[in-house]
């Protein structure tokens, strides 16, 4: 937990989200997403953390659904 914690700080300090989701079947399994306004803003924040993504060039855009 003082792990993601230390994350969730780092990323809300370069302006992003970062949400982390247990999966109820399977305590202790988490995934995280974080989310920033931007491209370039996730982009520097994945590289000023000391925990960097295993893919940090793997963005995803939200989809606008009508």
């Amino acid at each position: 937990m003082q792990r993601l914690a230390t994350l969730r700080d780092h990323y809300q300090r370069a302006g992003c989200r970062f949400w982390v989701f247990e999966e109820a079947s399977l305590p202790g399994a988490y995934i995280e997403f974080t989310e920033a306004p931007d491209a370039a803003t996730l982009a520097a924040a994945h590289a000023a953390s000391a925990e960097r993504p295993l893919d940090p060039a793997r963005v995803y855009n939200e989809v606008e659904m009508s």
